[in-house]
């Protein structure tokens, strides 16, 4: 069940990738992934609009070491991997955005060959808030994008969680993504 928005009719929610294979005992888990799911849940009640994407490769994805990318095989369309976080409120979610559906194209950032643009802008968006994983991936991307779309973007900290696959990926991240106008809440 839905309860009251509190956050402005032009604020959306973007929940980023919370799926089976990015959280413990996923093929791509991010440390700490489930931590996210508590707070996002808690957000997610107060936003008029919430959005969740996924990866949803096909299985021969280009950002498989399969296929000579930098990253196991994860997220395969229509597998258990795919599917959004069991804990995750879905009477909370509002749509189901999948990225990365098309094998040349790595799909990091929610609105990369997507219709979440047009999705936003129909309903008259004007800021997207966003939390999931990985932060110094796909929410990272997906908040960049956004400012260089023109909408207001807010990252909030305490929902997400960083692949870090070098030391300080995390934090870096964060201070690309002020450098580029990207709030960064607690």
């Amino acid at each position: 069940m839905r309860h009251a928005p509190q956050s402005p009719a032009s604020d959306a929610l973007i929940v980023v990738d919370v799926q089976n294979d990015f959280c413990d005992g996923g093929a791509l888990a991010v440390a700490d992934g489930e931590a996210v799911i508590a707070p996002i849940n808690q957000l997610a009640r107060t936003f008029p609009l919430v959005i969740a994407t996924r990866d949803w490769h096909p299985p021969d994805h280009r950002s498989f070491k399969t296929e000579g990318g930098p990253w196991p095989v994860h997220c395969v369309r229509d597998t258990p991997g795919a599917e959004l976080h069991p804990r995750l409120d879905r009477a909370q979610i509002d749509i189901v955005v999948d990225k990365g559906q098309l094998p040349e194209l790595d799909g990091y950032s929610a609105f990369e060959a997507t219709e979440l643009d047009e999705l936003l802008r129909g309903r008259r968006i004007e800021r997207v808030h966003i939390a999931g994983l990985a932060l110094d991936y796909c929410v990272k991307l997906t908040a960049l994008q956004a400012r260089r779309l023109g909408f207001g973007a807010v990252v909030h900290r305490n929902a997400t969680r960083a692949v870090n696959v070098h030391g300080g990926d995390g934090e870096r991240a964060l201070a690309e993504m002020a450098a580029a106008g990207v709030e960064i809440a607690p």
